[in-house]
Order: structure tokens, then sequence, then C-alpha cells
């Protein structure tokens, strides 16, 4: 006998947390279903824990939109609900005078963005910043921070159970199967049960197209072929020189071997992406060699041997090596004329930064008027 949900949210990550809160909150009855035995074991754990500015992505993408609406809702977020956080800022660094002339374009991108606050730097004022830096020119963005991950994501959980939803740790979808009240699905786990939902949100992260091709009924062609991008990070024995983020500027292929700090102040370089057909979060010691020229191109006061395997993370992509990077695929009722289901496809960075936007999104997607933070 199927016990019936109003809706559930399968993937207990930052951004199904985020969803979950926010379906909670509008009057919803919420089960989170979490295959794994915590919270954001996967990708939402493994990342650099960076509030972004929204610099980068494409004008009109829904990354730009998303990054810069959700950037300004993750810092009021942490102050309402005492998440710890650093508004840190951080130094786009050109080392040359060929990548000072791409600061122009960089600048009019963030702009186009909805992100007006950045400050091109001379080499003088931005060793005033950071002396330890070696650069020709550089931009400021005084709006990029880094956050506490868990702790926000236990904040998201926090309030969600205030509003009434229940978290089912240890249970996996098995298989899902579309009927004209919502969708039927298996759970197995700890407390296996057969639940009838009316909205069902799939934010399984690594895992969403795979569930999604359980859903019996639902349009192959709509899909994604997932693909695996791991990014390898080492982190800096001793103190941290630098009290920002440092980013080299972009060249073809990434945003470059890049200097994150977390909340203790420990410098973390990355990443080193490779493309895998495994998840696998060993971070091999040898690889930390080719980091240390791209380092000292903007820091060239890095000493040998300070560097040491520190984590690895693995994104989600929708594209595969060499294809240009994808938008965010929050495909909904509009898209695939399923009433009551949301997919979350390709939801890299910069998701955490994001995540309340997005869950606005979904909300919106099922009719839903979203509740304020």
């Amino acid at each position: 006998m199927a016990e019936h949900v109003e809706v559930v949210v399968i993937g207990a990550g930052v951004v199904g947390l985020a969803c979950a809160r926010a379906l909670a909150r509008a009057g919803k009855e919420v089960i989170i279903l979490e295959r794994h035995n915590a919270i954001g074991t996967e990708t939402s754990a493994r990342n650099s824990e960076v509030i972004h500015a929204g610099i980068y992505y494409p004008a009109g993408s829904l990354k730009a939109k998303l990054c810069v609406e959700g950037r300004t809702a993750l810092y009021a977020f942490c102050e309402q609900y005492g998440v710890t956080y650093r508004r840190c800022g951080k130094l786009i660094v050109a080392t040359s005078e060929e990548q000072h002339a791409k600061l122009a374009s960089i600048q009019q991108r963030a702009a186009a963005n909805g992100v007006q606050e950045l400050r091109e730097l001379t080499q003088s004022e931005a060793l005033a910043l950071e002396p330890e830096l070696q650069c020709h020119s550089a931009l400021l963005s005084p709006s990029t921070g880094i956050i506490d991950s868990h702790g926000y994501m236990l904040a998201l959980l926090g309030d969600a159970e205030q509003h009434g939803a229940m978290l089912a740790l240890q249970s996996t979808v098995v298989s899902a199967n579309l009927t004209g009240q919502g969708m039927t699905l298996e759970v197995e786990g700890e407390a296996a049960m057969t639940l009838q939902a009316d909205l069902v949100v799939n934010s399984a992260g690594l895992s969403a197209p795979a569930v999604a091709n359980l859903m019996e009924g639902f349009t192959p062609s709509l899909i994604p072929k997932p693909y695996l991008a791991k990014g390898n990070y080492f982190s800096l024995s001793g103190k941290s020189p630098f009290s920002r983020l440092i980013y080299p500027v972009p060249e073809a292929g990434g945003l470059g071997v890049h200097l994150t700090l977390d909340l203790g102040g420990q410098a973390r370089f990355g990443p080193d992406v490779e493309w895998v057909e495994e998840i696998d979060y060993h971070v091999a010691p040898e690889r930390c060699a080719r980091f240390y020229g791209a380092i000292r191109h903007y820091w060239p006061g890095l000493s040998d041997d300070a560097l040491q395997p520190a984590y690895s993370g693995i994104r989600p992509k929708i594209v595969g090596p060499g294809e240009p990077d994808a938008d965010f695929m929050i495909q909904g009722p509009a898209v695939h004329g399923v009433r009551g289901l949301v997919n979350l496809f390709g939801i890299e960075s910069p998701g955490l930064t994001s995540s309340l936007a997005i869950a606005e999104q979904v909300t919106r997607a099922f009719g839903i008027l979203p509740s304020t933070i």
C-alpha cells in the first residue's frame, strides 16, 4: 500500500535541501530521500565553499542569473540563520600585458550579469592588498566570499524540518512510475516504503540522470548523458600569506589553478581537472607537480614541497570533454509535459551560491509562490 505525500525531494545535497525548505515553507508536506547515511556527502561536501559573485557565466544564462540572485539571498540567509561566512573578496590577476587586455572583457561580462562592483587595480594597488602577489594588474571582486557549507546545509535542513519536512537517510529510490496522480516511488533501505507523491524534485546530483532513467513513462531522449569531471585540490602547508581568493585570468578550458581559502585561513589550490568513468575521490600526490609552475605565475614565493593532497570533488557534467560548458538544466513540466516533476541536471558550480535561487525556480515551476527567506 502506497503512502501518500505531497512532495518528495530526491537528494539531500545543498540544492535538494534548499528545494525541500522552500516547498515546506510554502506549506507542502515534504519528504527528503537520501541514499547515504548523512546529508551532503557528495558534491556538496567536496567543493571550495566559495560564494561566487557571478562574473564569468554567459549573459542571460541561468548560471549568471541564479548566481547573482542566489548570492544576495545566501548572504542574507547566513545573517538571519547564523551561518558562518566571510566576505573576503577575490582578485582576478593579470600577470602580463596580454592578460591585462582581457580584464576589460571580464568586467564587461560581469556588468552584463549585474555584477557592477568590480574594480580594476594597478599593480601597486593590488600589491598593497596582497604583498606576496606578482601581477601586472587585477580586478577586485568585493562580493566574493566563503561559507561553512555544512553549517549552511544544517540550517537549511533545520528550517525545513521546522516547517514539517522529514528526512529519510539510507533511502534509495529503485523504481518510479508516472501516473495520472503523480509518481509512485519504490524506496529501499533502512525503511523500505512505497510513496505516492504529487510532486517530485529530482535533485540527485551526480545520479540525477540515473534517477530520471528509473522513471517509467518518462521520455528517455530528455535525459542528458552524464559525465564526471573530477577536480583535484592541494593545500598549502603552513599559514597562507593571502587574505583574499586569487584567480588567474581565465584561459581556454577553465579558470586555471586558483587559490581559495577556508574559514580557518587554510589555502587550497585547484582544480586539476580529469574526466573519469567512476566516482573515485583519491588524490594522487604526484599530480601536484604540475601545480607549482601555474601558481608561481602569480605567487613566485611558493616554496618547494609546500603542497599536499587536500581533497577532490566531482562535478555532475552534462557535456563531455572539449564541449562548451552547459547551463543549469531545470527541467520542469513546461519542458517535459509531466505534471508534478522537476529534474535538476548539471547543477555544478555555482550550485551552492545559486541554491536558494534554484529552489525558488523549482517552486515556481510547480506553480507555487515561494515564500521569503
